[in-house]
């Protein structure tokens, strides 16, 4: 396990880690010198880094991607953590372990297969659950399906993301249908389990996340069509209707031709699966931003381009409007214990009354 994480690094003390680089630009100094500005990361986070002295020596020698040893020191900016790094070295990849340098869930992959199969395994429809069954046979893309992230960067980030989405849209879509109870459950189920299965080949997630060729080409929406025409070749008996309603699933499920669907939802369970994915997605990003916002002061986040909003920090906004409790003034211990003050005033009484008579 490599020390220390980005999560772990502390304003004005020297730290030496190994990070994978993100992003790079060379710029220059108001003197024309040059100077790396560079975004450093790994499963904990990122911190923007520069590195302004003996530049000239190292900026040729790594590029985006790569993992490099720095050493220097982490302070606060303008309100958010930077890097200044002293030294660099590029390493080859041999030398590190991946799996500290990609965000992963928190969820075991291994128990979310389980759950996935326990779904498909409770789909009622006998064509629906014999497609969805065919898909967990398929052993390389299950294996991609419990990797893969949800996205590049917007939501459920992470390895694993696709599936965890893919689990809570479930779960979703059993709340929802046990309200408006003439949707028809088992299609639903069906298109929440389908509707981003393109992402397995949509996504890149090696070293950092970003898109395949394919990806870029054609989208997750028609791979996941691709994908669940191919498997349905291997059902000669399915419904065509019922594959028309699974497809127009599959084509609708961004809910609108501006975010990128062949088609608006037509029907009752495409209208549905398409807000609950929306809802996810969207609750998925807002805890995310204010986790990981790298501002040390105030309560908001910085804008979302994606949520078109600044994000309230709830817990540091609630924490801080807390007033402080004043102390309770101390105990004065009195100067004679309680019983020898009652017997002193007893004899003082005796000796008073004595004197009067």
């Amino acid at each position: 396990m490599k020390s220390p994480y980005v999560a772990e690094l502390e304003a004005g003390k020297i730290a030496t880690g190994v990070f994978l680089v993100h992003a790079k630009e060379i710029r220059q100094k108001k003197t024309g010198e040059p100077y790396l500005s560079l975004m450093l990361a790994d499963r904990t986070g990122d911190v923007d880094a520069k590195m302004w002295d003996n530049v000239a020596e190292v900026m040729n020698a790594f590029e985006c991607g790569d993992f490099v040893r720095v050493k220097g020191l982490p302070q606060i900016y303008n309100n958010r953590p930077q890097f200044t790094i002293h030294t660099l070295e590029r390493l080859e990849e041999s030398s590190v372990d991946l799996a500290d340098f990609l965000p992963a869930s928190k969820r075991d992959p291994r128990e979310m297969v389980a759950e996935l199969r326990q779904i498909v395994g409770e789909i009622g429809n006998p064509h629906l659950r014999a497609l969805l069954e065919l898909i967990l046979a398929d052993e390389e893309l299950l294996r991609r399906f419990a990797k893969a992230p949800a996205a590049k960067s917007i939501h459920h980030a992470y390895l694993g993301g696709l599936l965890e989405h893919v689990l809570s849209l479930c779960r979703m879509c059993r709340l929802a249908a046990s309200h408006y109870q003439s949707v028809d459950l088992d299609l639903l189920l069906a298109g929440a389990i389908l509707h981003d299965i393109g992402k397995v080949h949509e996504l890149s997630y090696d070293r950092a996340f970003g898109y395949t060729s394919e990806g870029q080409l054609l989208g997750h929406i028609a791979i996941g069509l691709r994908l669940v025409e191919d498997k349905l070749r291997e059902l000669p008996e399915f419904p065509p209707r019922l594959r028309t309603l699974l497809e127009h699933l599959v084509l609708s499920h961004h809910g609108s031709l501006e975010f990128g669907s062949p088609k608006v939802p037509l029907y009752p369970e495409a209208l549905l699966l398409a807000y609950l994915d929306d809802l996810d997605a969207k609750m998925e990003c807002m805890r995310a931003l204010a986790d990981k916002d790298r501002q040390v002061e105030g309560h908001w986040t910085p804008y979302s381009p994606a949520l078109e909003r600044m994000i309230l920090k709830k817990a540091k906004y609630l924490a801080e409007g807390v007033p402080e409790q004043p102390a309770p003034p101390p105990e004065i211990p009195a100067a004679v214990p309680p019983a020898a003050q009652t017997l002193l005033g007893e004899k003082l009484g005796q000796a008073l009354r004595a004197r009067e008579e």
